[in-house]
């Protein structure tokens, strides 16, 4: 299966990744929500523990789906602006390993915060139940690999939220299911994308 991306890189050297990053995967969620698009992928090339990295690159088998969300406003405006330099939609090297980015919602529960968000839900259906809400507590530390966050905003909501993503390596190519985001998931979606990492150096 053909597979073909579109790279960006963020230019500044202060850049908030996070917050870039999120508004990228914003508008892209935004256009395929909006032309029903299924199988678009995002990868980080430059993704390290430390970093998420200044590049991301969105998959798809679609020449021309790509070549559209390069159109997109936003994507033009921060070229314009020397924010980003959006690239051409080329192929996906033979050869490329692959990858998967995955967004584990289970991060977020070592959080202080969401954590008492969930006890405070999980207390309001033991008391509509008519039950005692005695919350086990546990206090063992759990390992985890490295993960980034990546900030988003809901347009409908108007929260503000995090994406929990982690990297895999995985020995073969998947199908490209994706969710909405361009990522993986914990149980239902296993797809996997191109390692663009050797790509860093020549854009």
């Amino acid at each position: 299966m053909k597979r073909y991306y579109l790279m960006v890189r963020f230019l500044p050297e202060q850049a908030n990744l996070a917050l870039l990053t999120g508004r990228c995967i914003s508008i892209m969620h935004g256009f395929i929500c909006k032309h029903e698009i299924e199988g678009l992928g995002v990868s980080f090339p430059a993704w390290s523990d430390a970093s998420i990295g200044n590049m991301m690159a969105f998959v798809h088998t679609d020449i021309g789906v790509l070549n559209k969300l390069r159109l997109q406003g936003y994507f033009q405006d921060m070229q314009e602006c020397g924010f980003f330099s959006v690239g051409n939609v080329e192929a996906v090297p033979d050869g490329c390993t692959e990858v998967r980015f995955k967004r584990n919602q289970n991060i977020a529960k070592i959080f202080v915060g969401e954590t008492r968000r969930r006890l405070k839900r999980l207390e309001k259906r033991a008391l509509a139940r008519g039950e005692v809400f005695n919350p086990n507590k546990n206090t063992e530390p759990r390992e985890r690999d490295a993960f980034h966050r990546i900030a988003m905003s809901s347009d409908k909501s108007q929260q503000d939220y995090l994406l929990h993503i982690q990297r895999g390596v995985v020995d073969k190519q998947l199908e490209p299911m994706f969710n909405s985001y361009g990522f993986a998931t914990n149980q239902q979606l296993n797809g996997t994308v191109p390692n663009l990492a050797h790509l860093v150096e020549n854009i």
